[in-house]
């Protein structure tokens, strides 16, 4: 089992900054990837940037040039920077972790990001 814990959410004016992180425990030595998927109202889940065990990065077209995932080995935390933030970048942000084991997914209990003035 893998326990996430996220944190960073809240309010943001357009054009401006937020940084989530997402720690994870338990049987994290299956890493295949975490990432960060959003959730707007009505909407299905999106992929929003993941990371690889190797750090290979990717991104949601839209969050590109904006958006920045890393990670933390030493804290087990993966954080997602986003800058420039838009009205549509509203959205319930959840952080996913892949694992190779029986390639399990687990998810955490997602944080509110609002963009608005």
């Amino acid at each position: 089992q893998v326990r996430l814990v996220e944190s960073g959410g809240g309010l943001a004016q357009p054009g401006g900054s937020l940084r989530l992180s997402c720690a994870a425990s338990g049987s994290i030595f299956g890493l295949k990837s975490m990432g960060w998927y959003r959730q707007a109202p009505g909407k299905q889940r999106e992929l929003v940037a993941t990371i690889t065990s190797g750090d290979t990065t990717d991104y949601a077209d839209s969050v590109k040039g904006r958006f920045a995932i890393s990670r933390d080995n030493t804290k087990n935390t993966v954080y997602l920077q986003m800058d420039s933030l838009e009205p549509e970048d509203t959205a319930v942000y959840y952080c996913n972790f892949k694992s190779v084991i029986r390639n399990s997914d687990y998810w955490g209990q997602g944080t509110q990001v609002t963009v608005s003035s």
